[in-house]
């Protein structure tokens, strides 16, 4: 039983689209001035679909990050992500790369090939206090638990869903689903009650919890809901995000989660005295077509309340 039989209405988000590089659009729908973070989830950046033209392609050059996950659930194309632990991984439709900075790592990611697709969430997880100084690691996850559901196709991306489970390695409570139709769906899943979520379309529109949602929207859900019904006409894509309140201020600034403004300041120092030249940050594997990025200028930064 619902233990809140009338919760709250759902919050409305319009994430802020722009261009990234040549020619990627890019809504980033978290940390937005409404909603900071969804659990720990506190990043969510969802790129394309956007078809490359000649000689372009997605090209981020070494960058360093703390205190995170970096969490890629690719859709379309390829991607190559080298980092500074050696790894080189190519990352393929309905894959998920996890990179876990601690206390610091610094990576590049390049399409396999100029002129193709791509289509991508990024996504970042904040780490608790406990694990945010911990080394540095990186999985690439070519399986994924994958259920069928009242015309969905659900993957497990994070946690757990109808007993079956990813693989992905997380430190706090949280879920992250992929829901994808080819026409007329209809599916209530089970919540957390516990858990706050938020929900994403990233092809096509749908109805979530009751309310029309389209490309370009994050609704978000307050704690209290024990399931949540999804319905949709045609081919659409949900991704489905929920977590445990994460309870403790975070800040984000350049590739950094830190607590403090001297987390951040000490973590761009560091980059600064060897970009992608060992350090704290290590080298990253050569093989990247674009430069090292450069940091903008650090200035007070504000922390923010909980949420």
């Amino acid at each position: 039983m619902n233990p809140h039989p009338n919760p709250a209405a759902p919050q409305r988000i319009a994430a802020r689209v722009s261009i990234v590089g040549e020619d990627t659009p890019v809504a980033r729908a978290l940390p937005h001035r409404q909603r900071r973070m969804i659990g720990a989830w506190c990043f969510l950046d969802h790129a394309g679909p956007v078809q490359f033209r000649p000689g372009q392609g997605l090209h981020v050059g070494a960058h360093p990050h703390i205190g995170l996950q970096t969490f890629t659930w690719l859709i379309e194309g390829a991607v190559t992500h080298r980092d500074s632990l050696g790894h080189e991984q190519v990352i393929y439709p309905g894959q998920v790369n996890l990179m876990t900075a601690g206390r610091g790592i610094a990576h590049t990611e390049d399409s396999v090939q100029d002129g193709a697709r791509l289509h991508a969430a990024q996504l970042w997880i904040a780490l608790p206090d406990a694990e945010r100084q911990r080394e540095p690691a990186f999985q690439n996850y070519p399986e994924l638990p994958v259920i069928d559901q009242g015309g969905w196709r659900v993957t497990v991306l994070a946690g757990s869903l109808l007993g079956r489970s990813s693989p992905a390695t997380v430190y706090t409570p949280l879920v992250g689903l992929d829901l994808a139709s080819q026409g007329a769906a209809d599916v209530t899943l089970p919540l957390e009650p516990g858990f706050e979520y938020g929900a994403m379309v990233l092809r096509g529109s749908a109805s979530v919890g009751g309310e029309a949602i389209t490309t370009g929207e994050l609704l978000y859900f307050a704690p209290g809901r024990a399931e949540l019904r999804l319905q949709g006409d045609a081919e659409a894509q949900i991704l489905l995000l929920g977590g445990q309140p994460f309870g403790q201020p975070v800040l984000l600034w350049w590739n950094f989660v830190g607590r403090t403004q001297d987390d951040m300041a000490g973590a761009l120092a560091d980059w600064q005295a060897s970009p992608n030249q060992g350090g704290r940050f290590g080298t990253v594997r050569p093989g990247s077509t674009a430069g090292v990025l450069t940091p903008p200028v650090l200035e007070k930064l504000k922390v923010p309340s909980a949420s």
